[in-house]
């Protein structure tokens, strides 16, 4: 029984990417697998979300949403403008709970980063991992100010007593450039350890067979993949 929370440094950073990278790799190894999100925004009722893209790049179809709103806001904010009472996260939590009695992988992708609210009380996807006891995986961005963005996130899950399980670049540009390339190894030594993962950009775009090769590209042992962290900074020619 294992749970990985998903979570990012901001938003558009490549969670979705990453999850279904995560799932691609669990279900090639057989591993029964369920993927959860917790609230998703800015889709309407009958639109694709992120559970759609898990599946389709993944072939995952063990997925639970357990609250949508239409408006592109934190899910707080977007219940809060539809009029509907937003998502409860101890209700996650139960349901997540119950899944890892039947499902040896399940993960949970958050919505935004680490600290955005899910409710009035400021519940958010720490929370929910620390009621959970699961460790949480952060996507970073490549670029400019991730390092901040990143080093502030990690900061707040190491205060809250929550376990990393690594960090992931979602989306590595296919000509990195001085600032990219300078990030990997400050990246590393916020987390104070080798990069989890780097996905490559575009990847969300694939079809089925090569997303799975580049989630085995990508995503580093710990994840399921071959990804070598060592042989990745040898490349950055710094």
């Amino acid at each position: 029984m294992s749970v990985l929370v998903v979570t990012g440094t901001d938003t558009g950073v490549g969670k979705t990417v990453v999850t279904a990278a995560l799932a691609a790799l669990a279900r090639e190894r057989g591993v029964p697998v369920a993927v959860v999100k917790p609230a998703q925004t800015g889709v309407a009722a009958g639109e694709a979300g992120d559970l759609d893209e898990v599946v389709r790049l993944s072939g995952v179809t063990t997925t639970f949403e357990f609250a949508r709103f239409p408006d592109p806001l934190s899910p707080a904010a977007a219940a809060r403008a539809s009029g509907r009472p937003p998502v409860s996260l101890p209700a996650v939590a139960d349901r997540v709970m119950e899944l890892a009695e039947t499902h040896r992988l399940v993960l949970v992708e958050g919505a935004g980063g680490l600290l955005v609210r899910f409710d009035e009380e400021g519940a958010t996807i720490a929370d929910l991992a620390r009621s959970l006891r699961a460790p949480l995986l952060v996507v970073a961005r490549a670029g400019l100010g991730t390092l901040n963005h990143t080093a502030l996130t990690l900061e707040a899950l190491a205060g809250r007593g929550l376990d990393l399980a690594g960090v992931v670049i979602g989306s590595w540009p296919h000509e990195p450039g001085l600032a990219e390339r300078c990030n990997v190894p400050d990246l590393e030594m916020l987390a104070a350890r080798p990069l989890a993962g780097v996905l490559p950009e575009g990847a969300g775009a694939l079809g089925r067979a090569e997303f799975a090769e580049a989630a085995r590209a990508g995503l580093g042992s710990p994840l399921g993949g071959g990804f070598d962290p060592s042989r990745f900074r040898a490349a950055l020619s710094l």
